[in-house]
């Protein structure tokens, strides 16, 4: 009888620590972002997924919404500040109002190429950004990518400033955007990536400026007819996690955490460069007119001193100077 009953205490707590077992790998965390289903961030999102199901040896997963599903970017941020969301991730412009140095990001033309843009986001002045929203009770993972952003509209090829004069252009909420805009006589719109699909149809607004991966898996491509690579500047995405549940995790699952989140990033980014050549030629094929050679001086004329003026004025000249630093 003592032998049946320490059979039965073993497994007993055998069955115990498996159900505890099952009990953490069942911890999921709700990760929101605005991009659709056909997007290289949701491809990324899952990548993430998986890496950090592996680094967290089943800890830890996610559960993925796209399509704006939890709400537009300010809405989800702000949901991951109060708790009730547990990840986000949005273009860099959408945390400038917490922050006001990422705005250093946004400067039109301030990055040479997609290399300076890595070296200085992956760097220690990129970091050091990130370090700045914990102040605001977000812990920031890692910079994906948007993308450098081209001119879209349903006027006219866009090829120099005077093309843009008078056109209502859909911006973001970041400042260095409607300045950059205003400046060249356009009216900045500021309006979610959610609403700008409607916008365009029914000519709320003439035009808009987003990476070609947006334009393409958004569909604007539908309600525009004429887009320019203008790439007057880059947006990294930014994925961020409540910091009061970051900080409750532990040194490995936190280290985890960050990893596969760093990963996934540099996945994205490889996804984006493949992709960009093959969207062009689907761009054209469903019947856009694409300007691939865009003189920038003339819109760098217009806009880049005013628009640096205005960020040093507010922030100092400390990160443009390393920034341009990084470019050499």
């Amino acid at each position: 009888m003592k032998l049946f009953n320490l059979k039965t205490l073993a497994t007993f707590i055998a069955g115990a620590a498996v159900l505890a077992s099952n009990a953490m790998a069942e911890t999921t965390l709700r990760f929101g972002y605005e991009a659709p289903r056909s997007d290289t961030q949701h491809q990324a999102a899952k990548k993430f997924n998986d890496l950090l199901k592996e680094k967290a040896k089943g800890e830890l997963k996610l559960s993925l919404f796209p399509d704006s599903t939890l709400g537009n970017a300010q809405t989800m941020i702000g949901a991951v500040r109060g708790g009730t969301i547990d990840l986000e991730m949005s273009g860099s412009p959408n945390f400038s109002g917490l922050v006001s140095k990422l705005n250093v990001i946004d400067i039109p033309f301030i990055f040479k190429d997609r290399a300076h843009a890595y070296a200085v986001l992956d760097g220690e002045i990129g970091q050091g950004l990130l370090k700045e929203l914990e102040s605001q009770g977000l812990k920031g993972l890692a910079f994906w990518e948007v993308g450098f952003r081209s001119f879209t509209n349903s006027k006219h090829p866009v090829k120099s400033p005077d093309d843009i004069k008078g056109l209502k252009v859909r911006t973001n909420q970041n400042p260095m955007y409607i300045e950059a805009f205003s400046l060249l006589g356009a009216n900045p719109v500021p309006m979610p990536l959610s609403e700008l699909y409607t916008a365009l149809e029914t000519k709320a607004v003439d035009a808009q400026e987003h990476p070609i991966g947006i334009f393409w898996s958004a569909k604007l491509y539908e309600v525009q007819k004429h887009l320019s690579l203008t790439n007057h500047g880059y947006t990294p995405l930014i994925v961020v996690m409540n910091k009061a549940k970051f900080d409750a995790l532990s040194p490995e699952l936190q280290k985890a955490m960050v990893e596969a989140a760093q990963e996934a990033g540099k996945y994205q980014r490889e996804l984006n460069l493949a992709n960009e050549k093959e969207i062009i030629a689907k761009l054209q094929k469903a019947g856009i007119e694409v300007v691939e050679q865009v003189d920038n001086q003339p819109f760098k004329t217009i806009i880049e001193a005013k628009v640096r003026k205005a960020f040093i004025e507010k922030n100092g000249d400390e990160l443009v100077k390393q920034i341009d630093a990084l470019a050499k």
